[in-house]
């Protein structure tokens, strides 16, 4: 355990020796550290993974105080990278972890030396048929399930395009079993969806800004069957950025390394090994 913005104890995970390049990852909104499992065992041992259950989830306090914003994010970042004694890293942020990683990389270019954003960029989580996806999906989620079947058939209908493997390992990860039987979540569903369904308009992050002043290579990875990050706002990113190019999974939905875990490392581990040269800024993998 760690202690974030607050004092908050949060939980890291890594992957990889220690002596390995360091590559932090940001999962999203009911996400988990072990959201990265799969990734890490397969960038090991060429680097050291390392994630952390965000606040309100998993083994990580939950915030009393519902301080669910990417402010928060952001200081619970610096406070893992002090007490990690990280000096310059590698940054990979997916859906709201993306949006922490955009301002986080901005605000600190002498540590973020490579940026990786899986499907996230400007307006996604606002005004996209994702957004509204999530937001539904935040609404109709149950407190608890009789079984885990129920567990199963709920994830089926929120998760129709990830695989069922990954449904049942995020389960594993998000739910725990109560004396009486029933399966409660891991994290905190009532605070974490009241900030999302409300939020204080002065904290919601236009991310513009800090897309256009990202300092270092950025690779954004946008899930080809996605519904949040849309093929022209990624293309605009690029456009107003040089050190930002995009790539198309062709065949995954939001959850992009939950879709095509084995292509994403395939193209991370590439992207991160490579020189300063970048490469043509626009493409399908």
């Amino acid at each position: 355990m760690v202690r974030g913005s607050g004092g908050l104890a949060l939980r890291v995970v890594e992957w990889g020796p220690e002596t390995s390049k360091p590559v932090v990852m940001l999962h999203g909104i009911r996400g988990y550290a072990e959201t990265f499992a799969r990734l890490g065992q397969l960038l090991n041992p060429r680097f050291r993974t390392i994630a952390y259950d965000q606040r309100g989830r998993g083994e990580s306090d939950w915030d009393p105080e519902l301080q669910y914003y990417t402010d928060t994010y952001v200081r619970d970042l610096e406070a893992i990278v002090r007490q990690l004694r990280l000096a310059r890293f590698d940054l990979l942020g997916h859906s709201m972890g993306g949006i922490t990683a955009f301002v986080y990389a901005a605000a600190n270019p002498h540590c973020v030396r490579r940026l990786i954003v899986e499907d996230a960029g400007p307006g996604a989580s606002e005004d996209s048929a994702g957004a509204t996806r999530i937001r539904q999906g935040l609404i109709s989620t149950p407190a608890s399930f009789r079984s885990w079947q129920a567990a199963v058939e709920f994830m089926r209908q929120l998760r129709p395009t990830v695989t069922e493997f990954a449904r049942q390992k995020r389960l594993r990860d998000m739910l725990k079993q109560s004396d009486n039987g029933t399966w409660t979540w891991r994290h905190d569903h009532a605070g974490i969806a009241q900030i999302r369904l409300k939020p204080d308009p002065s904290r919601v992050v236009d991310l513009w800004p800090h897309v256009e002043a990202i300092a270092c290579p950025t690779l954004i990875l946008r899930g080809g069957r996605s519904d949040y990050l849309r093929r022209d706002t990624a293309e605009e990113m690029s456009r107003r950025n040089p050190n930002l190019h995009w790539r198309e999974v062709t065949e995954a939905g939001h959850y992009v390394h939950d879709d095509q875990p084995e292509i994403v490392a395939r193209w991370i581990s590439s992207f991160l090994m490579e020189s300063n040269r970048m490469r043509s800024r626009s493409g399908k993998i």
